[in-house]
């Protein structure tokens, strides 16, 4: 076992640090030991439990009612609001838009989305064959315009859907209007990442615009308590303002010899160690601690915030309102190169693609593991903005950039995607790269669809075992 572990410990060593503040994307750190400690041993003493049959497993009930009821509490919840804890926020997205589909009776059902909404309602329409239509958002604020979605939602609209906040900017869709303009259609926010801090930072004294269920209209909500709950991965809850808005995404079937299958989730089995270790650390940080953890996370947002419009050349998108920073740079040096640069200096920023009025940019997920740090941050993105600068923009090959704006995303084969590589410099080693500036460079000539296609044989080159 020792050996085992060992090998772990040392294939991790390759990874992104998960504490100490300086990866600021895909992790949520609360900077509190005892609070990985406390979600380690609840998720031990409930892994081997199966959450498939809840009258198999009671005590897994019971803790998913505790954590439904708490953060429906959060989000001003009645007593009829019911909720669902899922694996993570694009499965409660996608439970959130099959409930709506399920319920309408609608044959070609449609659902609306600014253009700012995470990428798991894109994931949703392709799954569950629901249309999207996708409204375009203020230039200047990102924030979703109530009046184009209204006039985007027809008779075949069986969601509207809006964000508190969006991921890509920060920003909170001006809920109360855009609930309004529903007109009796369903309207879930997407408050994944907001839906646990923005009710502390409101008691902080921030002005927090309404976004839950005290705002007539929003029917659903999906909340990560992976995020600023900070709990283990992977636990988020979706709320329904009633059990006859949820009850159509639940799944049954007694049409084979087995078992009846019941399902709440998209998941059958489902192991009893993240809810658990969620429950847990709910518990224990309680309302004093979240509302500490909130004030250290706002504070360091403030701080960086200010920091990042001090340092000549970026400008900070939008206005964000909550934990997240996105911020673009002037034309005489390359963010890609940015980001290496940080890297190269020990933190993790996350690059964003240009997409309609939203520049290219650098996105921040600030949390509470940030506070005290935000100094040596600014610092070091400071220097690497000067060494961006000094190491002049990213130049893709002429040819490389033919080849690619020549392939067709539908009929892009393996072999054409290993000459690109080849093309790119990009074979031989085992390893990924150490500076990704050019391979992002090349990803924002090509056109979207060919991107995601180009991703998708990257991804399946990735997960390749050797033999």
């Amino acid at each position: 076992m020792t050996d085992v572990l060992a090998r772990l410990r040392e294939l991790r060593t390759g990874d992104l640090p998960t504490h100490g503040g300086r990866t600021l994307a895909y992790v949520y750190d609360s900077g509190l030991s005892e609070v990985d400690e406390i979600a380690a041993a609840a998720h031990a003493l409930a892994s081997s439990a199966n959450g498939l049959d809840p009258t198999a497993f009671p005590s897994l009930l019971r803790m998913e009612n505790d954590l439904v009821a708490r953060t429906a509490g959060l989000l001003g919840g009645t007593a009829d609001t019911v909720g669902t804890v899922t694996s993570g926020g694009t499965e409660s997205c996608l439970l959130a838009v099959l409930a709506a589909r399920d319920a309408s009776g609608v044959a070609a059902p449609s659902m609306v989305l600014p253009e700012t909404a995470h990428a798991a309602f894109h994931k949703a329409a392709h799954l569950f064959g629901v249309r999207k239509v996708i409204v375009p958002v203020d230039p200047g604020t990102f924030r979703a315009d109530p009046a184009a979605m209204a006039a985007a939602i027809d008779e075949s609209t069986v969601l509207v859907v809006a964000s508190a906040p969006s991921y890509a900017h920060g920003v909170i869709d001006p809920i109360e209007e855009i609930a309004a303009a529903a007109g009796g259609v369903r309207v879930h926010v997407d408050a994944c990442i907001g839906g646990w801090v923005l009710p502390y930072f409101a008691k902080l004294g921030a002005d927090v615009p309404p976004f839950d269920f005290r705002v007539p209209g929003v029917t659903s909500i999906s909340v990560d308590l992976h995020k600023y709950a900070y709990c283990a991965k992977g636990v988020s809850v979706l709320l329904h303002a009633s059990p006859e808005l949820r009850r159509t995404h639940y799944f049954a079937s007694a049409a084979w010899p087995g078992y009846t299958m019941l399902n709440p989730t998209l998941q059958s089995t489902r192991s009893g160690g993240p809810l658990a270790a969620a429950w847990a650390v709910v518990q224990h940080l309680g309302e004093d601690g979240y509302l500490r953890l909130a004030e250290v996370t706002r504070e360091a947002v403030a701080r960086i915030r200010r920091g990042v419009t001090e340092i000549p050349g970026l400008r900070v998108l939008g206005d964000p309102s909550s934990t997240l920073i996105a911020f673009t740079g002037s034309d005489d040096f390359d963010l890609f190169t940015v980001a290496d640069e940080m890297k190269a200096r020990g933190w993790y920023v996350q690059p964003q693609f240009a997409h309609g009025s939203s520049p290219l940019n650098l996105h921040l997920t600030v949390t509470a593991a940030n506070h005290g740090s935000e100094p040596e941050f600014l610092a070091d993105l400071a220097a690497s903005v000067v060494a961006a600068r000094t190491a002049g923009p990213v130049q893709v090959d002429p040819d490389v950039a033919a080849f690619v704006s020549a392939l067709d995303p539908a009929t892009l084969t393996a072999e054409q995607f290993g000459s690109l590589l080849a093309a790119a410099g990009l074979t031989g080693g085992d390893g990924l790269p150490d500076r990704m500036a050019p391979i992002n460079a090349l990803l924002a000539v090509a056109a979207e669809p060919l991107r995601e296609r180009l991703l998708v044989e990257f991804l399946g080159a990735l997960y390749t075992p050797s033999r």
